[in-house]
């Protein structure tokens, strides 16, 4: 016990050994995929580098078929274009990524919610020391930059850096479009303090709500979002709009897909036959946005925001990834970096068998899933229905206790960020 206390007692140590975990996992991916048939490398990353090596050619990213981003991302992975060991220079970029936002996690566990050394790096650890989140990076997903401006963006609006805050919304929309969510939240949080006369009238209200705080992130994010996709536009014309926003309200993904419409985006993107009626299907899939965005971005804001943001934040996000209609084990690291600022004074926490349990059946709701789809896509076995379905349904029954957990804690303000400095 004293030696795990003096472990959590040096940031350095800590961040030593989540560099040496990433190291592990790089080298050993490496290997893995010089020797093994099943690669270690996610598909996405050769996407990634597809698209760098068409810009290196003087071609648009959206040469190469499926890559749906932003052109930064594919510029940001140019020397993946070079020779030798730069092929990796993306995966070191994304570990790096993770390390930067375990490092800022920390800064704001000590400096907003008042939490001792120790404990912050404990609930750093979360991120920094977490197998999965080391995984996903190392194998080319491009979530741990995600990481790092997501985290930047929280940091900056507790900090009330105004227009970085702006800045870094507006930024993080155009790199990953689900960030918008927070908006809301950042605004509705943003307030001067003081309280409207209860016999204030409404024109009296809306002039108090309009403070130059909520201006200025207003007009900076919009400035920067809009400012990027120009750029993008000139440079890549349609197909820069088409890849990196329209397809997504259109998409049809059921692969390695956690979501209860997995089963029903199966069944779309199988060839039609003439004269039956798919009108049900179609309709159902297009109204899948509707629950999601309606309390990921507007009730869960207004509701919570104003108790305590972060927390809110990890709210809005499982809401987000539990109800989009793909759902990927990456996605579960948008969710994963807001615990460590809820977990401190959480239910979760204050009573382990709760915590535990949940933690368990989370973990069980995707080893089922997980599961069929191994004998799906390894065995050959049509596993849709009723397996891959119903494992479905019952992880999203699980998520959705979860964040009935969540959300309680905060409205009870039991939350670890209820006494954020503000």
């Amino acid at each position: 016990m004293a030696a795990f206390s003096s472990f959590f007692s040096s940031s350095r140590t800590v961040l030593s050994a989540a560099i040496a975990l990433r190291a592990t996992f790089l080298l050993y991916g490496l290997f893995q995929d010089a020797y093994s048939p099943i690669k270690y490398t996610d598909i996405d990353y050769f996407v990634f580098t597809d698209a760098a090596r068409f810009i290196a050619r003087g071609q648009s990213p959206y040469a190469r078929d499926t890559y749906r981003y932003t052109p930064l991302l594919a510029w940001l992975l140019y020397p993946t274009t070079w020779s030798g060991l730069w092929f990796s220079f993306g995966k070191v970029l994304f570990a790096v990524g993770d390390i930067i936002a375990g490092w800022m996690m920390f800064r704001i566990l000590r400096v907003h919610q008042g939490l001792s050394q120790e404990r912050a790096l404990k609930y750093a650890s979360i991120w920094l020391l977490n197998p999965m989140v080391a995984t996903i990076s190392t194998r080319g997903s491009s979530e741990g930059l995600l990481g790092v401006f997501v985290t930047a963006l929280l940091w900056a609006v507790l900090s009330r850096r105004i227009l970085l805050t702006g800045f870094l919304l507006g930024f993080a929309v155009h790199f990953k479009i689900y960030p918008f969510i927070y908006a809301a939240s950042i605004v509705w949080w943003l307030d001067d303090g003081s309280k409207s006369s209860p016999s204030a009238s409404p024109v009296a209200r809306a002039m108090k709500f309009i403070n130059p705080q909520r201006i200025g992130v207003a007009v900076s994010s919009f400035l920067t979002f809009m400012g990027l996709n120009v750029i993008m536009y000139i440079a890549y014309g349609w197909p820069f709009l088409e890849h990196s926003y329209f397809y997504h309200l259109v998409r049809i993904d059921h692969r390695h897909n956690f979501s209860p419409y997995n089963t029903l985006l199966y069944m779309n993107s199988s060839p039609k036959v003439p004269g039956e009626n798919h009108a049900s299907f179609s309709e159902l899939e297009r109204m899948a946005f509707i629950p999601q965005i309606l309390l990921s971005a507007i009730i869960i804001p207004l509701m919570l925001a104003k108790k305590d943001l972060s927390s809110t934040m990890l709210a809005q996000t499982w809401v987000f990834v539990t109800f989009n209609k793909v759902c990927t084990s990456q996605y579960f690291l948008w969710y994963i970096m807001f615990l460590p600022y809820y977990l401190p004074g959480s239910i979760l926490m204050r009573s382990p068998r709760v915590g535990v349990s949940l933690l368990v059946l989370w973990i069980v709701g995707q080893a089922g899933w997980l599961q069929q789809g191994f004998q799906l896509e390894f065995n050959g076995e049509s596993t849709f229905v009723p397996g891959l379905w119903a494992w479905s349904i019952i992880f999203f029954i699980i998520n959705c206790s979860i964040l009935g957990v969540v959300i309680r804690d905060i409205r009870e303000g039991k939350a670890a960020s209820r006494g954020v400095k503000k």
